[in-house]
């Protein structure tokens, strides 16, 4: 799934950041920039039968998962943090925050804000410390985790 989000559907944009050791990556950020609240028609259309295969047992309740994000992402002009996830063996070693770091910076230096759903509770207040605030909490489908909206505006 993460391979066609990245493939198909990000790197394109230039929002895909990593952390490697070596040749190993440790983990990565995929962001979409201003305007690219997602993917241009034609990579949705490259990405649907990847989708599918990934999802096929639970595609109609991926649509729905995928319509309560829509509907509820901010239409001001933004940097959207669509996933981050570190290698489990180097989690704990602040690589998350040195992904983050890297981005927000250079939305602050650029005068644009940022915005993503954190999926888990306890992640909150990672994102807190970087200048997110929560703006709500979505009404996702029955069995979707919980998901908190956080806005940044760019630091002066």
């Amino acid at each position: 799934m993460f391979a066609t989000v990245i493939g198909i559907e990000s790197l394109r944009y230039g929002g895909v950041d990593v952390i490697c050791a070596g040749e190993k990556i440790l983990g990565g950020a995929i962001w979409l920039p201003p305007g690219r609240r997602r993917a241009g028609f034609r990579e949705q259309i490259r990405a649907v039968p990847r989708h599918v295969r990934v999802l096929a047992a639970a595609l109609a309740r991926a649509a729905r998962y995928g319509r309560a994000l829509e509907g509820a992402h901010p239409r001001e002009p933004h940097w959207y943090l669509q996933a981050v996830g570190i290698d489990p063996a180097w989690q704990g070693l602040g690589l998350a925050s040195l992904l983050l770091r890297s981005r927000l910076n250079r939305c602050d230096r650029d005068g644009q804000p940022a915005y993503l759903e954190a999926g888990k509770p306890d992640g909150v207040p990672m994102y807190e410390h970087f200048g997110f605030r929560r703006i709500g909490n979505l009404g996702m489908p029955a069995g979707a985790p919980p998901m908190t909206a956080m806005w940044r505006a760019p630091a002066t």
